[in-house]
């Protein structure tokens, strides 16, 4: 039995929602909106605005004008507003859990663990950065000079997020750019306005200057692409398909803006025969399945070594029988529906793809209907074995509940099948050694590599990818980084 959805999430979802431009709430200058659909039913729940370029352009002008005020507002001034709206995220933890549900699809139980305290934690975690952002005292090599250095703010930030983590997205993107004094236009995906919108009145209702943060729904043709060729942008932080990356990359050329870009991934997931087996499998299972495996992190590519990659498979087949699909609003729910009828149709391609290349299905592989599914994007788990390292479902991002389960025989081998692969966000490795711990995490060419665990993020500790998987780090102080420039004074004292 679903929960019942709380009163104020259905009063926001009975609600008209414009567009946050200036500190008001306004109406699409097309006057044109776009169905948010449920993905558990297949019904749309609530309208959301939809932004073009005219719109784009008004915000991008909103948050230029609110620039000067922002940047030269004292440091505790833009600390406490970041703190206060992490306090309120944390307040309104249940609503904005329905919501995410809602509005992605996935359990509730997961976006109160994990997506909206870790977004509270992300503003509070920028609060404290806003008042510690110093320059430097340089000594030149000859003259007399006093050489000083300022960290001043980049300015105007154009920030484009996926759908997977709607809620926190906003917060890898705005708790960084807003300590360092930037003003920002937001552009959600689509598929996932809701949290946005939600996050819309609550940046206006804990005093956030007009305009310091815009919010912009719409579509990527409309509003994304306007947003990062805009020449009032002077940096554009983007999350999703590199191919998308690819094309920000191009528009950013008029101006030069600066990008730093958080993409894909396919994760290696290598677990030796030394493993703690148990342990192993639940990570691996969580790398894969967690949040319908629409992670750009999801540890799809395992490698279990020979002597144990039957008895991996047929276990973690058996975990994946266990699965409980249903609508994430119940609590006894494992696994929701994926986001869209768009991604159910292009997992399904990816397991009828590994099927057509040879790989042999385990477990899973079609979508599920019945039992109160029907007219939602559900796909049982599914597990693949006998796996090529040329198939498709090996070299290219599913965003699915899908595992491949390959085998290997000595630990260069996997290195080399682990790197093996355009993209470098994220690896596992499972194991008792020590030393081989430390040496095959040095050898992979991966942004994170965890050891005998998988997927832990914290705000404090910094998060990328290499290679095809972008450029630039989200969480940590090097993410602060992105969002500051340095400029150097020199004073003639002679």
């Amino acid at each position: 039995m679903a929960t019942q959805v709380l009163d104020e999430v259905s009063a926001f979802l009975a609600r008209e929602h414009g567009l946050l431009i200036g500190g008001e709430e306004v109406a699409p200058r097309s006057g044109t909106r776009f169905d948010v659909v449920n993905p558990a039913t297949g019904e749309a729940i609530a309208t959301a605005p939809s932004a073009g370029p005219d719109d784009v352009d008004d915000a991008v002008r909103a948050a230029r004008e609110a620039l000067p005020a922002w940047r030269s507002l004292a440091p505790a001034a833009r600390a406490e507003l970041l703190w206060n709206l992490g306090t309120r995220l944390a307040e309104l933890a249940d609503e904005l859990a329905q919501l995410e549900t809602l509005d992605n699809g996935k359990p509730t139980g997961e976006a109160l663990a994990v997506d909206v305290p870790l977004c509270s934690a992300l503003f509070r975690y920028y609060a404290g950065w806003a008042t510690k952002i110093e320059g430097a005292v340089a000594t030149p090599s000859y003259g007399n000079f006093h050489v000083y250095t300022r960290r001043e703010p980049v300015g105007v930030v154009g920030a484009i997020i996926p759908w997977n983590f709607p809620l926190l997205m906003c917060g890898y993107k705005l708790g960084p750019s807003l300590a360092a004094g930037c003003t920002v236009v937001l552009k959600p995906a689509e598929q996932t306005p809701l949290g946005a919108l939600r996050l819309a009145e609550l940046i206006s209702e804990v005093g956030f200057p007009p305009g310091v943060v815009n919010i912009v729904t719409g579509f990527g043709e409309t509003a994304g692409a306007p947003l990062a060729a805009h020449p009032g942008v002077d940096k554009v932080t983007f999350t999703g398909e590199h191919t998308t990356g690819q094309k920000i990359v191009e528009a950013s050329k008029g101006n030069l803006k600066r990008i730093s870009l958080e993409l894909g991934g396919k994760s290696p997931n290598i677990v030796f025969a030394d493993a703690d087996l148990d342990a192993a499998l639940a990570g691996a299972h969580g790398a894969v399945f967690f949040n319908q495996g629409q992670c750009c992190i999801a540890g799809a590519r395992i490698y279990a070594h020979e002597r144990i990659r039957d008895e991996f498979v047929e276990r973690l087949a058996e975990r994946a029988r266990g699965i409980r699909l249903g609508n994430g609003l119940d609590p006894t729910t494992d696994m929701g529906p994926l986001v869209s009828e768009q991604q159910l149709e292009r997992v399904a391609g990816y397991i009828a793809s590994g099927r057509d290349e040879g790989a042999r299905v385990v477990y899973g592989g079609e979508r599920v209907g019945g039992e109160g599914l029907d007219g939602g994007y559900f796909v049982r788990p599914t597990v693949l074995t006998d796996v090529d390292p040329k198939m498709r479902v090996m070299r290219e991002e599913i965003f699915g509940p899908v595992a491949m389960v390959a085998s290997f025989a000595d630990e260069d081998e996997v290195i080399a099948a682990a790197n093996d692969t355009p993209f470098g966000l994220a690896a596992g490795i499972w194991t008792r050694d020590v030393k081989r711990a430390h040496r095959v995490a040095a050898a992979l060419e991966a942004g994170t590599v965890w050891v005998n665990t998988y997927g832990m993020f914290d705000a404090a500790i910094p998060y990328g990818g290499f290679k095809l998987s972008g450029y630039g780090k989200e969480l940590g102080r090097e993410a602060l980084d992105l969002y500051l420039q340095t400029k150097t004074v020199w004073v003639d004292l002679a």
